[in-house]
């Protein structure tokens, strides 16, 4: 049977959004973006959100969809993007899901594990404390409690470490318990899931040069509008790397040449935390390109 969806994932600048526009141009889809950055309006070069042109080469949903300053679920992804994924299928195109949030891929071809909703005035506790205990408190605090969710979360995604925190205050169990008890054994669509990576060496080139170009791009400018537009270092849209290590330079905590090798460390991180993420995901085929995809085999 032909698949509901083609998936194609891996770390960042891997060259998924190329991939992605030659899997719709050769099965005639549509892209659903899995990018937890490309999802806020405004975030456009740091990003590396599909260009004008691309967007033009194949349409794309998910992208630029909420205000800098709100929070973004993977329940309410899963919700938009099962949204998109109708649509598109209704018009006899292909759902292509692309992006390197291996979160919101998970949640939307397993499903998410019951969790209990959200708690405001808990979650608006948690943020006050690390307001007031500065970067990196809760993370400190769900060290000890779920050090499966600690290690793979990074300091400032306070939207996750948050969750997970309040999650654990209202059961009592960590987050990772939940997880693990729902299993995500069985998949809501027939899926093909296809992996860009180029390789360590390679893909540490790429995003050394990525950042570089973002930088020759505007991607301060960016920034600076950002911040003359009421948005602060708190924003959840603002604590995605490269957003923060420019906003702390904006405030006058990092030289200009500090923060872009802060930044190029940042995404480095984030690739090893999506291989590692990505290793895990059933039926997975790597390739090193967009080039060696199996278009033809679908």
């Amino acid at each position: 049977m032909k698949p509901e969806l083609v998936v194609i994932c891996g770390p960042t600048a891997a060259g998924k959004t190329d991939a992605a526009i030659r899997a719709c141009d050769a099965l005639g889809g549509e892209v659903v973006s899995a990018d937890a950055v490309q999802i806020y309006r405004h975030l456009d070069i740091g990003s590396a959100k599909p260009s004008a042109a691309d967007q033009a080469a194949a349409r794309h949903h998910l992208i630029d969809v909420v205000d800098p300053a709100e929070r973004y679920s993977a329940a309410r992804y899963v919700t938009d993007a099962e949204r998109a994924i109708a649509g598109i299928r209704e018009q006899g195109f292909v759902p292509v899901v692309a992006g390197g949030c291996g979160l919101y891929i998970k949640a939307l071809i397993y499903g998410l594990c019951p969790a209990p909703p959200a708690d405001p005035d808990l979650r608006a506790r948690l943020e006050a404390a690390e307001a007031e205990g500065g970067a990196g408190t809760l993370h400190a605090a769900l060290g000890p409690i779920d050090p499966p969710t600690a290690a793979r979360l990074h300091p400032a995604d306070l939207v996750r470490i948050v969750r997970a925190l309040e999650v654990y205050q209202l059961t009592g169990r960590p987050i990772s318990a939940h997880q693990a008890d729902h299993g995500f054994a069985r998949p809501r669509y027939r899926a093909v899931v296809w992996g860009l990576d180029p390789g360590r060496e390679s893909l540490t080139e790429r995003i050394n040069a990525r950042v570089d170009r973002m930088m020759e791009e505007g991607f301060l400018a960016e920034v600076s509008w950002l911040l003359d537009q009421g948005y602060d270092r708190q924003t959840p849209g603002l604590t995605c790397p490269g957003y923060r290590e420019l906003a702390a330079h904006l405030d006058g905590d990092l030289a200009l040449d500090e923060a872009v090798r802060l930044i190029q460390r940042s995404h480095r991180r984030y690739a090893r935390r999506q291989r590692t993420w990505f290793k895990k995901t059933p039926g997975l085929t790597w390739y090193s390109g967009a080039d060696d995809l199996p278009l033809g085999s679908l």
